[in-house]
């Protein structure tokens, strides 16, 4: 959510960042509203300084009243009347300015949740994924001296995948991974995240999957996005939804709480199972293991101080946890400046990375080969300030908002695409990454 007091003073930069991220939002109208709230809000406190004169006022008539002459008790007797029924008078208009500003509250919240984080300067101007730019390429994609087969074809050879089963089982996008194919699922996720808890400090989260609506309100991921999203219980009292990543609950684990500075940065990391409805997504990636409903993820996050320069100096290391997995696993990828048409409400900044998939590769361009495996996002306060999370400084006094950062090491089984296809060989097996040995009990290969 953004600072209002900062919309108010700059609404220029948030009409311009809701243009930049082509999202339709109505900030003049936030506006009308949130100064017809201030106003009754004046209003409601000019009725609360009256009442606290008259309750000085009747105080001191009462001290009066006790010495005052005979001849002049009546009248002060008759104020005191007046003084005393004026609260009630006075009450009546509180309330119905009471009732007016509910009546506006939620209507301010509706358009608030909606507005938009600006996008960052260095973000690159753009509409769609179409616009994005290309930060470095690393790695050159593997040259086939054989006609290379897809991810589908050698997981259903090779007994790693069955595809026919998990539609039999849940429908469209779904799978189950057989044998080999799920020890490598877990390998790859037990090798990222063994990087980001032994290697690089991140405390490790074991994170609740059902989830309330706040959680998902508060990380931004409602209002926008709720399309995406199982609803699991639509118990009024109780209603939950399940997480399409694990920063949900990584970043909404201190919702509500004042933490010290000193205590900054927090890092954490949790694998978790992840869901997503993809709607919107028909016909777009429907075979293989690319866009599914279920699907496994390593994440990390970071919770910092309100720092501009600090929040991208880290999001530049979590970025680069990403790249030292794909290089361990000796894939080719490419790193993308995703474009203001893309980073979605929530974020100021995001990066993604695509890696080298040969079975996307239409021959002509290069680009066609690469997918996305992982996206990196610096939000600031956008997160802390829905989530009410909070740091107080060093001299005990001041409070304010924190920074939030996400990234992903590894999601699988997406990542089994490159690796599959990257690593076959001409006999129709697939050599198994070195940095994924020690977690397959030392194979080597996956024979046909």
């Amino acid at each position: 959510m953004v600072d209002l007091k900062d919309l108010r003073e700059n609404p220029d930069l948030y009409r311009k960042g809701a243009k930049l991220k082509r999202m339709d939002v109505d900030i003049d109208r936030l506006l009308q509203l949130e100064s017809d709230r201030r106003a009754l809000d004046a209003k409601r406190q000019a009725i609360t300084a009256e009442k606290n004169a008259i309750g000085k006022q009747i105080g001191q008539l009462a001290g009066k009243l006790k010495s005052a002459p005979s001849a002049e008790k009546a009248a002060m007797q008759e104020e005191m009347k007046k003084l005393q029924a004026r609260p009630t008078e006075l009450k009546s208009s509180e309330q119905d300015l009471d009732a007016q500003v509910a009546a506006l509250e939620p209507q301010i919240q509706e358009i608030l949740l909606r507005i938009p984080q600006p996008p960052d300067d260095d973000v690159p101007v753009g509409n769609d994924a179409a616009d994005n730019v290309v930060v470095r390429n690393v790695g050159e994609p593997r040259k086939f001296e054989f006609t290379p087969k897809s991810h589908i074809e050698l997981g259903k050879s090779l007994d790693l995948i069955d595809f026919e089963a998990g539609v039999k089982i849940s429908g469209s996008r779904s799978y189950y991974l057989k044998g080999l194919g799920a020890e490598m699922h877990l390998a790859v996720l037990r090798l990222a995240f063994d990087m980001m808890t032994r290697e690089k400090g991140f405390t490790a989260l074991n994170v609740p999957l059902l989830v309330r609506e706040a959680a998902m309100r508060g990380t931004g991921f409602f209002p926008a996005g709720k399309e995406q999203t199982y609803h699991v219980d639509s118990n009024s009292e109780n209603e939950l939804f399940l997480v399409g990543t694990s920063e949900v609950g990584l970043v909404a684990y201190h919702m509500d709480e004042i933490l010290d500075e000193a205590d900054l940065p927090k890092k954490y990391t949790a694998i978790s199972t992840c869901f997503r409805r993809e709607a919107g997504t028909y016909g777009k990636d429907t075979a293989g293991l690319y866009r599914v409903h279920q699907f496994d993820k390593c994440e990390q996050v970071v919770i910092c101080r309100n720092d501009v320069e600090e929040s991208k100096k880290l999001h530049m290391e979590m970025l680069g946890y990403s790249e030292e997995l794909l290089n361990r696993l000796k894939l080719a990828y490419r790193v993308i400046n995703c474009c203001t048409g893309d980073i979605g409400v929530k974020n100021a900044a995001m990066f993604d990375i695509e890696t080298w998939m040969p079975s996307r590769y239409d021959g002509k361009n290069p680009a066609s080969g690469y997918g996305e495996t992982h996206s990196a996002s610096r939000l600031y306060d956008f997160q802390a300030r829905r989530l009410n999370l909070r740091y107080r400084e060093k001299d005990g006094k001041t409070v304010k908002f924190c920074h939030t950062l996400n990234n992903t090491v590894a999601a699988s089984p997406r990542i089994l695409i490159p690796i599959l296809e990257v690593y076959q060989n001409a006999d129709g097996g697939v050599t198994i990454p070195e940095a994924l040995r020690p977690y397959m009990n030392g194979r080597e290969r996956i024979s046909p």
